[in-house]
């Protein structure tokens, strides 16, 4: 099993910046791609960006391209995720997750964009 911990979120005003980092062990070789979800008060959990950990090929959801960017940093097992231009509607708790034979799941970092 992969063990998940995400650090990096907080209060920042509408159009700054933050970066949010995922630190993995555990099962790590079985990793193929880890991923950013968040969810919102009263929202469904949806995805924000994803990266094949091997490949480096990413994919991001519509409402985040252009301002986010996912990266990982093979050597430290970590998975960063840049946010900039930061919108109000950008808050939420946001999760780190992978996949091997089950799915794990950080804590969650929240973060907060006030306007």
């Amino acid at each position: 099993q992969v063990q998940l911990v995400e650090s990096g979120g907080g209060l920042v005003q509408a159009g700054g910046s933050l970066r949010l980092s995922c630190a993995a062990s555990g099962s790590i070789f079985s990793i193929n791609t880890m991923g950013w979800y968040r969810q919102a008060p009263g929202k469904q959990r949806e995805l924000v960006a994803i990266i094949g950990t091997t490949s480096g090929v990413t994919n991001y959801g519509d409402y985040v391209k252009g301002r986010f960017t996912i990266s990982r940093e093979k050597p430290k097992n970590t998975v960063y995720l840049q946010m900039n231009n930061l919108k109000p509607e950008d808050t939420a708790v946001y999760y780190c997750n992978t996949c091997t034979t089950i799915c794990s799941w950080g804590q969650g970092t929240q973060v907060t964009v006030s306007s």
